[in-house]
């Protein structure tokens, strides 16, 4: 061999190994970043939990109960199932872990919990079909197509932007109070202490009736007419705006616009008295 084939070859070789290098150096550049997506996804989905944990305490919603773990030497106990554990360093998705790592195979906010549902564990009757070799060895006609870390992460990506929209919504309807969610606060403030005073002035005619039978007399009528239903009234709109108009999420206490309830209550029934007597004279 000649010494222009020796230089040749040792160019070959030496360009081989720099593209080795290369490959290399662009293979763990790939792995850093998807570490880093999956740390990112990670912490994302842990503020998801959260979130979600806070939304469900505002309204209400207990977190459910955990899991009961599998009896050990049981067919759910992962101690016996064949074969090493899956590495928890390996960027790779696997539908196991945390929910982080896992990428689309993970919960949001749980760790140890797969997104998809858990396949249980199939008899030795329902076993995969096998192809039989000339030897005579069982051979499986089936294998698992190999997870592309990649598309997981990208899968989990959209399944988390997925879910911050809905927490936005949820959020937004948490933000809403039950009684009059469209109305403004003054609005709903205003219905609810004219509503209480109407309901003030049907028991005000009904004390009136009563007082032209003879079983109230003037005084109690006159007293209940100024000042005792009017004061139900506007206590029980206080209550109703504390209790049914208030947002399941809200920063401090909305306004129950104590002031024009007041107003309201204690010039509507006295007013609606007074109607009741000038249709009465008109009538007559």
């Amino acid at each position: 061999m000649s010494f222009e084939e020796y230089a040749a070859l040792a160019r070959q070789l030496a360009e081989q190994r720099r593209a080795g290098e290369r490959d290399a150096a662009a293979e763990s550049e790939r792995r850093r970043d998807l570490h880093a997506a999956a740390d990112y996804l990670h912490q994302r989905l842990i503020a998801q939990g959260h979130r979600l944990d806070q939304l469900g305490r505002a309204i209400g919603i207990d977190q459910p109960p955990a899991a009961p773990t599998a009896a050990p030497g049981s067919a759910a106990d992962p101690a016996t199932w064949p074969g090493p554990p899956p590495s928890t360093g390996s960027p790779v998705v696997s539908g196991s872990g945390d929910g982080g790592s896992a990428g689309a195979a993970g919960v949001p906010g749980q760790a140890g919990v797969g997104a998809y549902p858990q396949v249980p564990a199939i008899p030795a009757r329902l076993a995969l079909p096998t192809a039989v070799s000339p030897a005579g060895a069982g051979v499986p006609a089936q294998r698992a197509a190999a997870v592309d870390p990649v598309v997981e992460l990208e899968l989990a990506r959209r399944m988390a932007d997925e879910a911050d929209r809905h927490g936005q919504q949820a959020e937004l309807l948490a933000q809403r109070p039950a009684l009059l969610p469209t109305w403004s606060p003054l609005a709903r403030a205003v219905a609810v202490y004219a509503a209480c005073g109407a309901a003030a002035g049907v028991l005000m005619l009904t004390l009136v009736l009563a007082s032209g039978v003879g079983l109230v007399d003037g005084f109690t009528l006159g007293a209940w007419i100024c000042a005792g239903l009017p004061a139900l009234a506007f206590f029980g709109g206080y209550l109703v705006l504390g209790r049914w108009g208030r947002p399941a999420m809200v920063a401090g206490t909305p306004p129950r616009y104590l002031p024009l309830g007041f107003l309201i209550c204690f010039l509507l029934v006295p007013l609606g008295y007074c109607g009741y007597l000038l249709l009465f004279r008109a009538l007559r």
